[in-house]
This record gives C-alpha cells, structure tokens and sequence, in this order.
C-alpha cells in the first residue's frame, strides 16, 4: 500500500501549497482522501486526474472538499478531449444533505458511505470513526490486509482514538497547533495529543499532517517525539510512504 501526501495544511492553502489530499493506492486502484484547496493543481505534478478509481470525503469543510468542483471540469474536459465515459464514484456521508448531492456532476457521482459499517473499495477495507468537530466528521483506518493507515481528519482529541488506532502501521493525525495551545476550542488537535494517542495505540509511525501556517513547524515534530519515541514525519508535498523505512 502507497500513500502520497498531496496537500496537508489546515484551513487555507500556505503560500504555493494546498490543504489536504492523501492518494492511497494498491494493486492499480487509485483511492483519493479529501479535495481540499489547490490540490488538483498539485495533484497533477505525481498522478493523472483520468486514473483515479474512487473519491473518500472525510466531511464537508473547505478546506477538505474545494477542489470537487475543480475535478468535476477536469473529468468533464478529459471526456470531451479523450471520449472517456468513466464516471469517478465520489463517498460522502449524508449527514450534510445539499454537499453530499453536489458530488454529482456529469463524471462524478455521489455514494453515501455509512459510517457504522465497512466499506470496501477496491483492495481497501475502509471503517469509520465520527470525529469531535464543529461538523459531522469521520476519520478512517483503511487497510489492505496487510498495512493499516488511519486518518484522524479533523478531530479535537478523543480517547476513542486509541482503541480505533491500536497496532496502526501509520498514524496520519491533524496537527493544527501547537503544544499548550487549546485546540480542543477549534476542533483539532495538538502536536503532543497526537503523539499521545500514536504513543497509547502503539502505532508503528505517526505523520502530523493538517499543519498551522504560523510559527516554526519543525517544533511540532520536537514537541511530538518528547511523547512518542517511534518515527515521526512533518508532512510535506510529494512525501511518500510505503511502510516503515520506505519513506520518500
């Protein structure tokens, strides 16, 4: 299972960056996490918009679904260009009635997900957490049946996290503050949360992603490491991650 970071900071694209999109693929699928600010554009510079077998909405803010409509007219051109009539299946839940109906375009169509139950999507088995945040959220542990990833999206801490990450091969967690300051208020976690839940759940390796625009962000890996003592990545455009040691 490959995982490429396509965009990771938090609420707005940082200068020449995009918010959040992780591709996960395995055995010629190609599953898309979140379409958040910009990263279509970015997207483009590792993968091709035409192979893309499946879009994953982990909810509907912003900064996790604006490029939506930017891949529907990506679609929409590549049929005019190419005759192509593949349709891209985009999952949403429909807590968020109007947004989930706006995944539907001429090469799109929207499929509601629901979160109490598995989903499998290819060679993926995906389940679903319902995260606290100002809306209805879900973070994901996908597997292949062999390598876990779990995806916390946008969530304040919960202990439900450490259970639902236990022995996770890779913790992808928003990092949207700093240590000290109140996340919780705003909906996202800290560095040290982070680390703390990667710690408990004895995960294999922890990726702080979701990332603040202001300060030092190398502080949040530092911060991070004096709770979790196994590998921690800053996420980064174009990172890629295959499994311990095998990162790019």
């Amino acid at each position: 299972m490959k995982l490429t970071v396509v965009g990771y900071w938090g609420g707005y694209p940082h200068v020449d960056g995009a918010t959040s999109m992780y591709v996960i693929e395995k055995d010629g699928f190609m599953l898309v996490v979140d379409v958040g600010s910009a990263s279509l554009a970015k997207f483009q510079k590792y993968k091709k918009v035409k192979d893309i077998d499946a879009v994953l909405i982990s909810h509907y803010h912003t900064d996790h679904i604006a490029d939506i409509g930017v891949l529907q007219h990506a679609l929409l051109i590549n049929h005019y260009v190419t005759g192509d009539d593949k349709k891209v299946p985009i999952y949403g839940h429909i807590e968020n009635e109007r947004q989930f109906q706006e995944l539907n375009h001429d090469f799109t169509e929207a499929v509601a997900y629901d979160p109490n139950q598995v989903l499998k999507l290819g060679p993926f088995t995906i389940r679903f957490i319902k995260t606290k945040h100002s809306v209805p959220c879900y973070g994901m542990k996908i597997t292949d049946g062999d390598t876990t990833i779990v995806y916390t999206a946008d969530s304040a801490y919960m202990d439900d996290w450490i259970d639902f990450s236990r022995h996770a091969d890779l913790l992808i967690t928003d990092c949207n503050f700093y240590q000290k300051q109140k996340a919780s208020d705003a909906g996202h976690m800290t560095s040290e949360e982070g680390a703390y839940i990667a710690k408990e759940a004895d995960v294999k390796e922890l990726l702080l992603s979701h990332l603040p625009q202001f300060g030092d962000q190398s502080l949040l890996v530092k911060e991070a490491q004096s709770i979790f003592q196994g590998p921690i990545h800053l996420a980064s455009e174009g990172l890629v991650w295959e499994g311990i040691d095998k990162l790019k």
